[in-house]
Parts: C-alpha cells; sequence; structure tokens
C-alpha cells in the first residue's frame, strides 16, 4: 500500500510538473534570409509563417553570429559567441573546442535536465562529421547527417539513367513532379507532425527540434512549388553589384553556388540564370513553409497548441545576387539578418505584432529557459540576454548592439585565410572592421546607414568618421581586441 501512495504521489507531482511547463516547438531554417512573407519580400510564397507570425512576434532585426551553419548552430546551441565556442569552421565540434566542453550544457540538454523530453528531428546541429550531439536528446536524433547534394533526385537516380551529364555533385536547381516525401524535409514534417500528434497532452512536456534543409543550396522543390511562381515575374537583385566603396576583402567569389552542375564557373551569371536560381531559392522556400504548415497541423491535432511556445528562426541569411554575392559567409546586413519570429501562447500582448529590439541567436537559450521557467540554474558562462521582456512588451529593447563576425577568404585551407572581419549592428548603423589574422592590423572598415540606405549600397565609413571609432570601441570590447 505505502509504494502505490508514492507512485500516486510520483504521478500527480508529474502531472502537475508537465501543467505548469510549456511544450517548446523549435523550427530551424537553413540559409533563409528575410524573404519571407512577414518581412515584406512580397514575392515569397508562405502561407504557413504569415499564419505563425499573426500569432506570434516577428523580430525585425535579429541577428546571427556567423554567417554559415556549424559555427552558427554550435553558437545559438550552446549560448556561447563563435570565438568563445571555438568554432569557426565547417568540421569543428564544439565539445572539443568549447571551455570545458565535454561538460558543457547545451540549449536542449538544459530541457532534458528540467524533465523536458527531448527529440530532434533533422538538421539542428551540424551536419558534417562528429558535429551532432547525442547526450542532448532523449532518443537517438534522424535525418540529421548526410550532405544537401545527397538529398536530390539526380543524386539518387542512378548514372546510366540520368538525363543530364556532369561531374558536378549535383544539379544547382531541380524541379521533378514528385511527392514531397521525396527529399527530407517532407519526411522531416510526417515524422514530427505524427511526434505531436501522438504526444500524450497530459504527459511530460517536449522540446522538439525541427531543422529543416532547406532552402540551403541545391535549390531543389517538387514542381508544385515552382508553379507557385511566375519565372517572368521573378525579381530581379535589389542591388546587383557590391557596395560603392566597400573593401575587395567583404566580397566573395561565390564558391559555393558554383560547385553545382548547371552554373557557370567563369563568367557572371546571365539575367536568364539568374532568374532561375532565385525562382529556385523561392520554391525551396515555399516548399519548407508547406512543411510547416503539416507540423502546426499536428501540433493543432495533438492538443498542444495552447500550451507550446512556437520558436522559427535560420541559422544565417543567404545573399541571391545582391552585392554580386550568392550565398552566405559575408558580413552583409543580408547573411548576418535572420528572420525570428516566437509564438508564445502566455504572451498574447505580442501577438501579430512585430519589434524593432536587436535581437541575437545567442539569446535564444536564456529566452527559452526564462519563459519555460527553467532559468534559475542557467549554466553561468551564457553570454546572450533573455528576449522575454521584449515578448512582455514589443516596444521594450534589451541590447543596443548585435555582433557577427566572419574571416575571409572562408572556402579553402585555413591557410588561405587573411582577414577576420568583426561587424556590429545598432539601431542604424552596421560598422565591420577587416583585421589581419597574422597581427591583427586594421585592413579596412565598412559603415552603412541603414535609416538612409538599407541595402547597403554605399560605404559612408570616410564621411563619419566619429560614429565608426564609436563603433570601432564596441567592437575591440566584445571581441577583446588591441
Amino acid at each position: 500500500m505505502k509504494a502505490t501512495l508514492t507512485a500516486l504521489a510520483v504521478s500527480a507531482s508529474f502531472l502537475t510538473f508537465a501543467a505548469e511547463k510549456p511544450n517548446i516547438l523549435f523550427l530551424i531554417a537553413d540559409d533563409l534570409n528575410c524573404a519571407i512573407g512577414p518581412y515584406g519580400d512580397e514575392a515569397a510564397i508562405t502561407p504557413n509563417l504569415d499564419r505563425l507570425a499573426a500569432r506570434g512576434l516577428v523580430f525585425e532585426k535579429a541577428y546571427c553570429q556567423q554567417a554559415v551553419c556549424n559555427p552558427s548552430r554550435s553558437s545559438f546551441l550552446t549560448g556561447l559567441y563563435p570565438d568563445t565556442v571555438g568554432v569557426d569552421d565547417l568540421r569543428k565540434g564544439f565539445r572539443e573546442t568549447a571551455p570545458d566542453g565535454k561538460s558543457l550544457i547545451t540549449l536542449p540538454e538544459h530541457f532534458k535536465n528540467h524533465g523536458y523530453f527531448c527529440q530532434n528531428i533533422g538538421k539542428l546541429f551540424h551536419n558534417m562529421g562528429e558535429t551532432q550531439d547525442r547526450r542532448s536528446w532523449s532518443i537517438d536524433e534522424v535525418l540529421h547527417k548526410g550532405t544537401h547534394a545527397d538529398d536530390t533526385v539526380f543524386k539518387n537516380t542512378p548514372a546510366h539513367l540520368r538525363t543530364i551529364k556532369t561531374e558536378a555533385k549535383s544539379l544547382v536547381t531541380e524541379d521533378f513532379e514528385v511527392p514531397d516525401t521525396v527529399y527530407r524535409d517532407g519526411q522531416i514534417a510526417n515524422l514530427a507532425s505524427a511526434m505531436l500528434r501522438e504526444h500524450p497532452a497530459e504527459g511530460q512536456p517536449f522540446f522538439l527540434a525541427v531543422g529543416f534543409w532547406r532552402p540551403h543550396l541545391p535549390f531543389v522543390a517538387p514542381r508544385k512549388y515552382w508553379d507557385l511562381y511566375d519565372p517572368g515575374e521573378i525579381p530581379l537583385p535589389a542591388t546587383s553589384t557590391p557596395p560603392a566603396g566597400a573593401p575587395d576583402i567583404a566580397i566573395h567569389p561565390s564558391r559555393e553556388i558554383r560547385g553545382y552542375g548547371g552554373t557557370p564557373r567563369d563568367r557572371d551569371f546571365t539575367e536568364e540564370e539568374i532568374r532561375n536560381y532565385r525562382h529556385g531559392y523561392y520554391a525551396s522556400i515555399s516548399f519548407m513553409d508547406a512543411q510547416i504548415g503539416k507540423i502546426l497541423a499536428g501540433l493543432e491535432a495533438g492538443g498542444h497548441a495552447d500550451d507550446t511556445i512556437v520558436i522559427f528562426t535560420s541559422d544565417h541569411g543567404f545573399h541571391i545576387g545582391e552585392h554580386s554575392l550568392w550565398g552566405k559567409t559575408s558580413n552583409f546586413e543580408l547573411d548576418a539578418r535572420v528572420p525570428l519570429i516566437v509564438a508564445d501562447p502566455s504572451q498574447p500582448v505580442s501577438g501579430g505584432k512585430s519589434t524593432q529590439a536587436l535581437a541575437e541567436l545567442v539569446d535564444l537559450y536564456p529566452t527559452l529557459a526564462e519563459l519555460a521557467g527553467i532559468e534559475k540554474d542557467l549554466p553561468s558562462s551564457l553570454e546572450g540576454v533573455s528576449l522575454a521582456p521584449v515578448l512582455a512588451d514589443p516596444t521594450a529593447s534589451v541590447q543596443n548592439t548585435a555582433f557577427t563576425q566572419h574571416q575571409q577568404p572562408f572556402y579553402g585551407p585555413r591557410s588561405n585565410w587573411k582577414a577576420w572581419g568583426y561587424s556590429v549592428r545598432t539601431d542604424e548603423w552596421r560598422y565591420t572592421e577587416w583585421r589581419s589574422i597574422a597581427n591583427q592590423e586594421i585592413l579596412a572598415r565598412e559603415l552603412y546607414h541603414h535609416t538612409n540606405d538599407p541595402n547597403e549600397t554605399i560605404n559612408v565609413v570616410e564621411e563619419n568618421p566619429d560614429i565608426a571609432s564609436k563603433h570601432s570601441r564596441e567592437i575591440v570590447s566584445q571581441f577583446d581586441l588591441p
């Protein structure tokens, strides 16, 4: 009888805990710039993200800490800046590079340690090598490994049956008439939706992380998503040339996209090619958006919509021809800025609103912990700040700066790296300082006035020495530079 009473007491305690703790649904896109409906790009067709934004808070000034997958993800999933976590390329694992990395507690691990069922479906930690992290999850990760090129009909068609011949890893675009589940994101959506439908509404609170593989290159999606767009109306880049006065070190040769079949290696892209690649990017976004719709439907069908905080973001932004660039790995606004939507049912005041408050992805860790009420024993090493005050009052602000960094030229051996670019974003300005890796000498500087020049078309650093000096001091302090 005593054992039965004890079991009943434990059960009651667990149910009380489950009722008090909100679930977390963490949706991560890959290589998505702010070309989505809530951010004003009318070309992107994203009805499900639009609906999520209508019941959440849209952060219009949210920024990644480094615009490439592994460094960014290692940063926001540990709550540490890239220099602290020690991940600056596509191969390093944060368990080996971060201070006390073996005992470091990740964002999902913190939730697991507080009684949450934590599951990862898709690409959350990076997909290369040993950069995943099984200990962060309650059960094995799924659909989290592999290359993006492997997630194509082309790569999975025997060579002798391919209608197009190329030595490249895959074609840059693909528009076959196939079901969504031919691609990983379709499979990810089905698994995530099933989990949400089947998880008991009164059961253990969950932290479900869903990592999409799109719209990362190659730009592939079932044909029905391409058909949403009129190819002749695909807009060209707002600015297709580098900013006036920008230093050469700030511009890269778009090596990533040129590694796929169907792209020229030795010349500029034609207008027809540019429209096609941009069409593919938009189609990939709409494909991903449809998968989000399936997952949100599963959330509602499982009875979790009223007690689940939904977060949507991307690991970094992306250029699709702007500034002559294709891809990420820069410090420009389009690479540094990310979409961020937080829909918290307990914060109706922020539903359907947007905020100009500056935010960094490194802030997600303390933010989610506070929203879930498990912030009391956060790791003392966290470097972000909680955005919870902004959820309570969208006019509030918790920081005056957002920092991003990147080295150039990024691709290729580390011995090719010449300089680190350190960038700070304020309400009005983006200032970037390029420093020699060899001796920390300042090689070049950039300053863009976002109030007057939101597309960053003119480097005005020479005309504004006082502003540049002020932001330079902020960078020196943040990155501990001489």
